[in-house]
């Protein structure tokens, strides 16, 4: 039976690469998907394609401003009641929410329609919108089986699925991990992501000019940066003698990921899911501003599964970073135990496992023709 999934997902990359991954299996198995999000999400470049996509009225507020707080329910409302017209006008029948404040008026719209309900969470800490909406949805879909903020009756109908990841990702799966021995060179892959560059603009650099000479001489960089610090990070590692390549966006990234030794980042859901699926080491740098501390949480277990370390920002030195690097240089075999333990941790079927819940929710709840009965 081909079915009519409604998505509604924040419109940055943590929560739109995973609704797209879903999207693309859906309509793999002859669904069909309509997005709703905000202006940024729907004009996401090549994601999405083959999906109708709606922007919906949604805000958020915060603070003690009653009038901020008044015009977000109202905007929250407004998105609600459009997203109920375009349901209805899909037949839809389910609706999945990724998180961010721009899910909130979709799910809600779906919710109020007694469609079956689905949340995923990308982080080990169940995020704001997600939390708030635990209660009322049919099915939680999670990354992480302990999931911070989870309430204990929410665990009966949560499901262990993964962070669904990219093709262009999984195709680079099965590149073997050839760590580097003797005098081979390092690859090391540094990306910093919105958030994240501007510490690591001036962390790596340094970090990497502290190696000792022979250990300096064999490490290459490729780095992304803001385009404000394009400039200076090159110079940085010209100056150490260090062969780099800085880029402001890399669109090839899954390609260099695999062929990387070592990757420095920050720990987002996305980056998380993408070094589990295809199986590398990584530094981590959780970015210490994150909600309710969701990337030092995301690292944790990654960490703890051998597959790499981290280094909390408060705590962050280009000593500390150097002293990091080294110990890996220095043995190639942790490298490669670090990526088996990666590729281990990973569950790279994770858009099949949400796309089989998705279906089963439907069916669970016999009521595929919901939107036709509801109030």
């Amino acid at each position: 039976m081909s079915l009519s999934v409604i998505i509604a997902a924040g419109g940055t990359g943590g929560h739109m690469i995973p609704a797209h991954s879903l999207c693309e299996e859906l309509l793999r198995r002859g669904h069909r998907v309509t997005l709703l999000s905000d202006a940024r999400g729907v004009r996401f470049p090549g994601l999405f394609e083959g999906a109708d996509r709606h922007v919906l009225d949604s805000a958020t507020a915060s603070g003690a401003n009653p009038v901020a707080w008044v015009r977000a329910a109202v905007a929250v409302w407004k998105g609600r009641a459009e997203g109920r017209r375009i349901a209805r006008d899909a037949g839809a029948n389910a609706v999945v929410g990724f998180g961010g404040y721009p899910s909130l008026p979709g799910l809600l719209a779906g919710i109020s329609l007694g469609l079956p309900s689905l949340i995923h969470e990308q982080n080990a800490v169940l995020g704001r919108v997600n939390r708030q909406l635990q209660a009322r949805v049919s099915a939680i879909a999670l990354t992480y089986a302990d999931t911070a903020r989870l309430k204990p009756a929410s665990k009966a109908k949560a499901t262990l699925t993964g962070n669904p990841v990219r093709t262009d990702i999984l195709s680079a799966r099965d590149i073997p991990y050839e760590a580097p021995h003797g005098d081979a060179p390092l690859r090391l892959l540094v990306v910093g992501g919105s958030q994240g560059a501007r510490i690591l603009a001036r962390l790596v650099p340094e970090a990497v000019a502290q190696l000792p000479d022979a250990m300096r001489s064999r490490v290459k960089v490729e780095q992304q940066c803001r385009s404000e610090d394009l400039s200076s990070v090159a110079a940085a590692y010209s100056a150490a003698g260090v062969e780099a390549d800085c880029q402001t966006y890399m669109a090839d990234l899954p390609k260099r990921l695999a062929a990387a030794h070592l990757m420095i980042s920050r720990a987002g859901a996305s980056t998380m899911a993408e070094l589990m699926a295809m199986g590398r080491p990584a530094i981590l740098i959780p970015f210490a501003a994150a909600t309710d501390d969701h990337q030092a949480a995301n690292a944790a277990g990654y960490v703890a599964a051998g597959a790499g370390l981290m280094l909390p920002e408060a705590e962050a030195s280009s000593a500390k970073l150097a002293g990091m690097i080294l110990g890996f240089l220095k043995s190639p075999e942790s490298l490669s135990a670090a990526a088996a333990a990666a590729r281990a941790s990973g569950l790279p079927d994770a858009a099949s496992r949400l796309a089989d819940l998705v279906e089963h929710e439907v069916r669970a709840l016999a009521r595929p023709d919901a939107i036709r009965v509801a109030a």
